[in-house]
């Protein structure tokens, strides 16, 4: 039993480069979890100069200068939270607040169009169960709309971490930009001068990510605008809720279209019933869903990522469960970066491939 294990660990385990990975994977994991609340600005701007990144690229090939480049990189970022602040953020909470104050209503209508099926189907359903669905449903609800519409000075904590985040983050961002190249010159004078396969998981792992993370912020974008403006052109009530929730749902592959019908057919079929305004409204919104999946997916992620539909689903549930929204967005980076550490983790086999190769070289030289 020892040589086996011995064997095993002389298979992969057997560089100290392999050994070093290991051990940053874990300090990562736990870092994460023991500070993940205190880093959250300092991991949140990391994402957002990663997202900038290449505004601040695409300026400097225009021959605008590194510092220019970076401050209007960071206006941008600045005029973007004044405008979701200012602009968005109350009036998603106005619709917000609005819809739970009517979801009594609507359960209520949504009980009255439930119970014509047990006149229909007898055998598969009955009255009373319908009503014991509806009674804790109610009560639920009711308990949440509740605190929505108390929001008081109970709540100023949360603001105020808001605040801190809109001032904190902006400032991080502006120095990861400006000293990027300083900072990871910084982290790489810890690792070894010679790591091949740290090099090929980055080099892997940087334009794959760069396009998935950049591409998913622009999709939710584009998705987010257009249901905006086909919900306002039909008149759908709380048009910019539901927006949000569908550009949302492209972070969650296959499951978040499906869940984010919900929500949608309802809105549309409490305001308008069996009519045809909600049948134009949902195929809008398949309409949308189909461009979505069919164009919009193939032009911004044109290197998409090679993993089954089976893995990005069980990385979404995984990541999502241990890091929560921020688990969700990058599940699939993090499940491409896990394939690409497999395919690069280096064994016995390709240990003596690369000293033969090597040695093939210098003999030739």
């Amino acid at each position: 039993m020892l040589e086996i294990v011995k064997g095993w660990i002389n298979r992969y385990f057997s560089q100290e480069e392999v050994v070093l990975l290991v051990l940053l994977m874990l300090a990562s994991l736990v870092v994460l979890a023991t500070l993940g609340p205190v880093l959250a600005p300092v991991l949140a701007a990391l994402i957002i100069a990663f997202l900038m990144q290449g505004m601040v690229q695409r300026l400097k090939s225009w021959k605008v200068p590194h510092w220019l480049a970076v401050s209007l990189a960071c206006l941008v970022l600045v005029g973007i939270i004044v405008a979701l602040f200012l602009v968005v953020l109350p009036i998603i909470w106005r619709q917000l607040v609005r819809l739970f104050a009517e979801l009594p209503n609507m359960i209520d209508r949504g009980q009255d169009l439930l119970l014509l099926l047990p006149e229909r189907y007898p055998r598969l359903i009955t009255a009373q169960q319908i009503d014991e669905i509806f009674t804790t449903l109610g009560s639920e609800l009711g308990s949440v709309t509740q605190t929505l519409l108390t929001f008081s000075l109970a709540n100023l904590p949360i603001l105020a971490g808001f605040l801190i985040y809109a001032v904190v983050v902006p400032i991080l961002v502006f120095f990861f930009l400006k000293d990027s190249d300083r900072l990871i010159n910084w982290c790489a004078s810890f690792l070894p001068t010679q790591r091949p396969m740290l090099r090929q998981i980055w080099h892997e792992m940087n334009d794959q990510v760069a396009n998935y993370v950049r591409g998913k912020v622009i999709e939710i974008g584009i998705v987010a605008a257009v249901s905006y403006a086909a919900f306002l052109l039909l008149g759908v009530n709380y048009a910019l809720l539901l927006a949000v929730a569908v550009g949302l749902s492209v972070l969650i592959p296959y499951i978040g279209a499906a869940v984010v019908t919900i929500p949608v057919a309802a809105i549309g079929l409490f305001q308008w019933g069996w009519t045809s305004e909600f049948f134009y409204l949902m195929i809008a919104y398949g309409i949308i869903q189909l461009l979505d999946g069919n164009v919009l997916v193939p032009l911004l992620f044109s290197e998409a990522v090679n993993l089954h539909p089976v893995a990005i689903i069980l990385a979404v549930l995984f990541f999502g469960g241990i890091w929560g929204f921020w688990g969700v967005f990058f599940a699939i980076p993090l499940a491409t970066l896990l394939k690409a550490i497999m395919n690069a983790w280096p064994t016995s086999e390709h240990q003596a491939e690369w000293q033969a190769k090597e040695a093939s070289e210098n003999g030739a030289e």
